[in-house]
């Protein structure tokens, strides 16, 4: 599992660590890891051609060294300064005895331009001086060079990902010591490129800020039948989605529920004819279930239902439509008036888990913002909605990100796999099913919404293959994924 740490927190593991040290030994473990890391890149060092962007803080200073390593072995390696007066002193020197030179910009000609403008601590989008520096990267990037990122590619928020205004687009980012959430987190993960993490011997808290599952990690956590289950004690999954309007949404959350590790799924709505057409496993009508799916396609007048499921004792997952009418609510009574009458216990104060799948337009309503607020700010936003309404909370988008009502203690789930192609009608449906049939099968409501979120876009990943896919052909394709997770 990746875990990373915000800013505050590496900072101050990197204070204890360097008050052990001699003095500049732990930017020359940074250094040695970089160069190790840009020499892999480049395959052939000796007459490759480096460029070096050189900020005034301690990133700069991890650059020049790390470029000194580098003309050691025979690279060609110029120093792009953003200000002279101000860069780190010992590392320049290093460089320049190595045989490196100082120019006024990035050369026409590079194999490799290394990004050290600013560190982790930089806020608030690039100077109008680094931004020229910045863009000098993009056109060596364009004209074939690979970019590498010290740290943190400059102009990325290290604790939320957010870019405000230019900002450097890496090939690969080497991270010294941890993982920041900036680096997993778009936009900032879509400029980090390919992640090197540098071990440099920082003591950090048990507790993460955020964390990304990774194979093994699912795998762990995947349902898998015992030589005892049978259909039941597998668990069923009861899916209340569709209308007469929306009847593929019902077909869709099926899908994707009858592929999620339950033993049976159980559809209850106005679309049983078109579920079953193309599903005839499923079961129909009421009966016991252990855990529900409601939302995808239900329309607006049917809030009453949403209502009674979240009265139930077993785990329920809220998508879409089921959303509508949760954002003034206090407790159940609200949610069941708004359709008909009856009284409740609240969502926090639920005897079983609540996850909710919002898109960020649905969040933004839910929390009162604008849909630009919760894009730029995933993780705050994320822990928000879970704290306000006593759920967890899976916010689908280009990083999906997954957050119990315990946020602002336990890590965000940031997830890693996906692709812009599942950006479809119908994506969203297929994911609540099969979120819904992990709950079912017994994953608490933080598993289940991460493990689904992997391998929905594990199987989008898949079935795409670099061009527009459907719905169904994601849910068709998750077989294949979980298989590539846990081959058993």
């Amino acid at each position: 599992m990746r875990t990373a740490y915000v800013v505050e927190t590496v900072r101050a593991a990197e204070r204890e660590l360097m008050a052990r040290l001699p003095e500049g030994a732990l930017m020359q473990r940074a250094a040695a890891g970089l160069a190790a890391t840009c020499a892999g890149l480049l395959g052939r060092v000796s007459g490759a051609r480096v460029a070096l962007l050189v900020g005034t803080g301690d990133n700069g200073g991890d650059a020049l060294y790390a470029g000194a390593r580098l003309a050691r072995r025979g690279a060609a390696v110029r120093a792009v300064l953003l200000d002279a007066e101000r860069v780190h002193p010992g590392g320049l020197a290093a460089l320049r005895a190595a045989g490196g030179r100082v120019a006024e910009r990035v050369p026409d000609r590079v194999d490799l331009v290394m990004d050290g403008l600013l560190g982790i601590g930089g806020r608030g989008g690039l100077r109008p001086s680094a931004a020229a520096l910045a863009a000098q990267a993009a056109a060596a990037r364009e004209a074939g060079a690979l970019v590498v990122a010290v740290d943190l590619p400059s102009g990325v928020d290290a604790d939320t990902g957010e870019v405000v205004g230019p900002a450097v687009t890496a090939d690969a980012t080497v991270t010294f010591g941890a993982y920041k959430p900036g680096l997993l987190v778009d936009p900032g993960a879509e400029r980090a490129g390919a992640l090197r993490l540098v071990e440099i011997g920082l003591t950090l808290p048990e507790r993460a800020d955020a964390e990304a599952l990774q194979h093994a990690d699912v795998a762990a956590l995947l349902p898998v039948p015992g030589a005892e289950s049978d259909k039941y004690r597998r668990g069923v999954v009861g899916v209340l989605a569709g209308s007469a309007q929306y009847p593929g949404a019902a077909v869709l959350a099926v899908a994707g529920a009858l592929r999620g590790g339950a033993g049976a799924v159980r559809y209850v709505g106005p679309a049983a004819e078109a579920v079953l057409a193309r599903y005839p496993e499923t079961l129909i009508g009421p009966g016991r279930v252990q855990a529900w799916v409601v939302g995808p396609g239900l329309g607006e007048a049917r809030l009453a239902e949403v209502a009674e499921v979240l009265e139930s004792d077993v785990p329920v997952l809220v998508d879409a439509d089921g959303l509508r009418g949760l954002r003034d609510l206090r407790d159940l009574r609200d949610l069941r008036d708004a359709g008909g009458s009856g009284r409740g216990r609240g969502l926090r104060g639920r005897s079983a888990p609540t996850l909710l799948t919002p898109h960020a337009g649905e969040a933004a309503a839910l929390l009162g913002v604008d849909r630009a607020t919760v894009e730029a700010e995933r993780l705050e936003s994320a822990r928000e909605l879970a704290g306000r309404y006593g759920a967890t909370v899976l916010l689908k988008g280009s990083t999906t990100v997954v957050c119990d009502p315990d946020g602002g203690r336990a890590p965000v789930r940031v997830n890693p796999t996906g692709t812009s192609w599942l950006a479809t009608a119908g994506s969203g449906d297929v994911l609540s099913g099969l979120a819904g049939s992990l709950l079912a099968a017994g994953l608490g409501a933080l598993d289940a919404g991460s493990v689904a979120a992997y391998l929905h876009g594990l199987a989008g990943r898949g079935a795409a293959a670099g061009a527009p896919l459907l719905a169904q052909q994601i849910a068709d394709a998750l077989p294949a994924a979980w298989r590539s997770v846990s081959p058993r």
